[in-house]
């Protein structure tokens, strides 16, 4: 199989289970409302940085293609 077809149907893969994990596991899993992400709140201004979040979904992913990297040669 063409390597670019190859990188295509597995990040399609990773995508539809992640999308499938976000959605079933928000409820035990509360990402984006992490101790540590930011949230600012005044009258008419409402700021909000999840930098917790981004941390968490960083290393994971990282370790996902970290691992799939491995297998994949």
């Amino acid at each position: 199989m063409n390597p670019v077809a190859k990188f295509l149907v597995v990040t399609g893969l990773v995508l539809v289970v992640v999308g499938l994990l976000w959605q079933v596991g928000g409820r035990f899993f509360p990402l984006g409302r992490l101790p540590g992400d930011i949230a600012i709140e005044k009258e008419n201004v409402r700021f909000y940085f999840p930098i917790v979040s981004s941390l968490v979904i960083s290393l994971v992913l990282s370790l996902l293609l970290t691992v799939l990297g491995r297998f994949w040669r």
